[in-house]
């Protein structure tokens, strides 16, 4: 399964996929199995060190019937980072263009396993724990115990994504001069909703010196 990426709009920068991986963490993950795939959402931890291309870490519900198929096929992990509608209204001619829109995203591709030892469950918890409680007046942690803390854990089932590859997609306006693209930067960061704003930001930092 791949994603159609003009030339344009493919990546060359690892550093722009951690960014969108680490920043949109909440991914879409599929398990291609027969007959139909299996789909959950899911917030996935990036450790680009484990494994030669990476590894994604994360946990769903052990009633989710999704985890008992991770070793039957490839699965998709589908990253969404900031999108926008870019109205032709903006360019320097706009009788002679047509509304797109500009996005961020990539999808990986790899093999999921279930982590077996619940030690292990614990530990990934605690790292999503501390990543999402940082910066907070009074950050929360993880203090069950006993039968509680196996309870809780015993209803989630932790896994580890092994990451083969990475197609991600910057559709940013690459393929609009450079005065366009100015142009639509100043126009999303006018607009009155976060995606907009994200998606100038993005266009500022990967698109405008291309």
């Amino acid at each position: 399964m791949s994603v159609y990426t003009p030339r344009a709009f493919e990546v060359g920068d690892d550093a722009a996929v951690a960014h969108l991986i680490r920043d949109y963490p909440f991914a879409t993950l599929l398990t291609l199995d027969h007959p139909e795939p299996f789909v959950s959402h899911v917030p996935l931890q990036y450790d680009a060190e484990r494994g030669p291309k990476g590894t994604l870490l994360g946990h769903m519900a052990r009633a989710n019937p999704h985890w008992r198929h991770f070793g039957a096929g490839a699965s998709i992990a589908i990253f969404h980072g900031p999108h926008a509608y870019v109205s032709p209204s903006w360019y320097a001619e706009p009788a002679t263009a047509v509304p797109t829109w500009n996005y961020v995203v990539a999808h990986v591709h790899g093999r999921v396993e279930a982590m077996t030892d619940l030690a292990d469950t614990r530990g990934l918890l605690d790292d999503m724990i501390r990543r999402y409680e940082k910066g907070r007046s009074r950050p929360w942690r993880l203090q069950l115990e006993g039968r509680a803390l196996a309870a809780m854990l015993e209803a989630i089932v932790g896994f580890r994504f092994t990451i083969e590859r990475i197609d991600a997609k910057l559709k940013l306006s690459q393929n609009r001069s450079a005065e366009d693209r100015d142009r639509v930067i100043a126009a999303l960061r006018a607009e009155d909703y976060a995606d907009a704003a994200a998606t100038a930001e993005w266009m500022e930092r990967y698109a405008r010196g291309n």
